[in-house]
């Protein structure tokens, strides 16, 4: 690693991803900055507990609220001036892109290019930002490798995470900024969002309430604890890389790398919960995939990065956690 007094400004610092990555990087000393516009896309409660977590912890962190869409957020945060940004802000799920699509556009697309304006106003090395598994769309070529064609997507959200990407492209030409884009696959573990399916699932269990269990269970996911997301992430950002030039704008998956069924799935939350799933089958989504399976040869081979969490360990770690929070 390099020294330990980086500057990082860490957008959407109250989100699942961003909170756990804010806690490691302040606790290793680093510098950070946090900005989040705490929506009430979930539970707001959810994003104020996990700044209390990063308010008690004794390091150098400074935390606002704001909303990077908007352009006043280039003069906001001028006297900050990071050494590295890492832009975990978004609008997320699949299921909320269908119906309300402009909210990506807003949150995924001008965000983006705000923080991009920032960047190059202010002189910051490098940027690196949450892409996400879902631009591999329907390619049924597996496992997914960086080098795969992106033009297929399935949905809105996908678009925009694509977007982000080609945007990097062009800024890295236009102005040498250096881009790291993570491809993220399926991220759960404690603290996480309510929306997700492990989640849902564990609430839904305990409160013997059925789950709908799309495609019949039989779709398959390559899912990532969070400790291991935020290890890559970690890397990407302060490692240096003989691999890569000066000026870079690079792809990465994080994954896994041990898909498992949603059938497969529920059974661990089943045994972790002690109880069983009223299941309510039913056929795929639209707009879902029917499997993700990451290569993370890239990776690992640039940074040493491995995933060392089971999703047996993950699935137990996350319920202890939902009984002890909820």
């Amino acid at each position: 690693m390099q020294k330990k007094d980086k500057k990082i400004l860490i957008t959407g610092h109250l989100g699942f991803i961003g909170f756990h990555l804010a806690k490691r990087l302040i606790h290793e000393g680093h510098t950070i900055m946090g900005v989040d516009s705490l929506n009430n896309y979930y539970s707001q409660k959810l994003k104020k507990d996990r700044g209390k977590v990063l308010d008690g912890i004794n390091g150098n962190y400074i935390s606002k609220i704001e909303d990077i869409s908007n352009k006043k957020i280039i003069k906001t945060l001028k006297q900050f001036k990071p050494d590295i940004i890492v832009n975990l802000a978004a609008q997320a799920g699949v299921r909320h892109s269908l119906d309300h699509p402009e909210d990506y556009v807003s949150n995924n697309i001008s965000s983006f290019l705000n923080i991009i304006k920032y960047a190059k106003d202010y002189g910051v090395e490098k940027i690196v930002y949450a892409s996400t598994s879902s631009v591999y769309g329907g390619n049924t070529d597996f496992p997914f490798s960086e080098n795969d064609r992106v033009d297929n997507p399935l949905q809105f959200y996908a678009v925009t995470k694509r977007t982000n990407e080609l945007m990097a492209n062009a800024y890295n030409d236009l102005y040498k900024i250096s881009f790291i884009g993570l491809r993220f696959f399926t991220v759960y573990g404690p603290w996480g969002r309510p929306d997700m399916s492990i989640h849902k699932f564990t609430n839904l269990i305990i409160n013997n309430k059925p789950i709908d269990v799309f495609n019949y269970g039989k779709h398959s996911r390559d899912f990532t604890y969070i400790d291991d997301v935020v290890e890559g992430i970690s890397l990407v950002s302060l490692k240096k890389n003989k691999y890569l030039s000066n000026s870079y704008s690079e792809i990465y998956n994080i994954g896994g790398d041990h898909p498992i069924t949603l059938n497969n799935l529920i059974k661990e939350i089943e045994k972790n919960i002690g109880k069983k799933a009223k299941r309510n089958l039913m056929p795929l989504q639209m707009g879902d995939v029917k499997k993700t399976v990451s290569n993370i040869k890239k990776i690992k081979k640039h940074y040493g990065f491995s995933p060392k969490t089971s999703i047996n360990e993950g699935i137990k770690s996350f319920i202890d956690w939902y009984k002890s929070y909820y």
